[in-house]
């Protein structure tokens, strides 16, 4: 029988912070125009976790029926490891989604924007068929741009519009640098599994750039994702507090860019995450300190 730490480590918990991260800048920019509301927030950040529990249960999932991870670096998986039998692992996603979807009829019952219901299906849909399915985009160099997409700018500039009723320049920033700094994350994962992932023909965009390349755009996307947030202090000088951040995006750098391997690359991954959720906390708190 699988033990609640099995359950623990598919879901995948160091990878939560990509959750939370939109909701704060979100927040931070409907503050910044006076419209922040503590219980909306709450809730999207309870679509955002729930959410991206039931994408790592999915992959997990999808990646284990298809042999991808029989042979890998990082921390096991439920169902290639057999801990678990796919079908449960299966329901774990659908559970997940479908408590995200719970939170998100809360926020649109709040917030009266019954439209956003659509933009969760089509969330819990990318989230699916990026491993799933029969032609799965994450094996075709797609899974940044979706990345991006989904944990950028849908969710940070969905947290803002459901509590300011309108977009704006600092949420857009804000959302371009979650989304690079989301996207950072998926790519050190997968440089980290480039030779399994060539050898069972999952074409990741790390796979497709080659190593060394790949090593260079996470550093890319580090880079751009402080420089779009800094470019807030057109609104703010609060957002100068983001330059806090760089010692942590040059020891990244350096880490990645020195060749880093096998488990030195899941410690970067964690601080990845991690980064995503400094620049969530740092910037969502500037707005905040702009609006006062």
């Amino acid at each position: 029988m699988p033990s609640v730490s099995d359950w623990l480590e598919g879901a995948r918990l160091r990878t939560l912070p990509a959750a939370v991260a939109p909701v704060l800048a979100g927040t931070g920019a409907a503050a910044f125009v006076g419209s922040a509301s503590a219980v909306r927030a709450l809730l999207a950040a309870g679509v955002a976790l729930a959410l991206q529990v039931g994408v790592n249960f999915a992959n997990d999932y999808s990646d284990g029926i298809r042999g991808t991870d029989d042979v890998r670096v990082g921390p096991q998986r439920l169902t290639a490891s057999g801990a678990v039998p796919p079908k449960r692992v299966k329901a774990a996603a659908f559970a997940a989604f479908g408590v995200s979807g719970l939170f998100g009829l809360a926020l649109c019952a709040v917030s009266g924007l019954w439209w956003l219901l659509v933009v969760g299906v089509v969330c819990v849909v990318a989230a699916w068929f990026y491993t799933g399915g029969r032609s799965p985009y994450g094996y075709r160099g797609l899974g940044e741009v979706a990345v991006f997409v989904f944990f950028g700018l849908v969710a940070t500039l969905g947290t803002t519009y459901s509590q300011a009723l309108r977009i704006t320049g600092p949420a857009v920033l804000g959302a371009v640098g979650i989304g690079l700094l989301a996207c950072a994350l998926l790519m050190a994962n997968n440089i980290r599994d480039i030779p399994t992932d060539a050898g069972v023909g999952k074409l990741t965009l790390a796979v497709r750039l080659g190593e060394r390349r790949a090593r260079v755009a996470y550093v890319a996307m580090l880079v751009t994702a402080v420089v779009a947030g800094l470019a807030v202090t057109a609104w703010t000088p609060w957002a100068l507090l983001l330059l806090l951040l760089t010692p942590v995006v040059a020891v990244l750098a350096r880490r990645v860019l020195g060749g880093a391997t096998g488990r030195d690359l899941i410690v970067v991954l964690k601080n990845t995450g991690l980064l995503e959720l400094a620049f969530g906390l740092v910037l969502g708190g500037a707005l905040l300190l702009g609006a006062g």
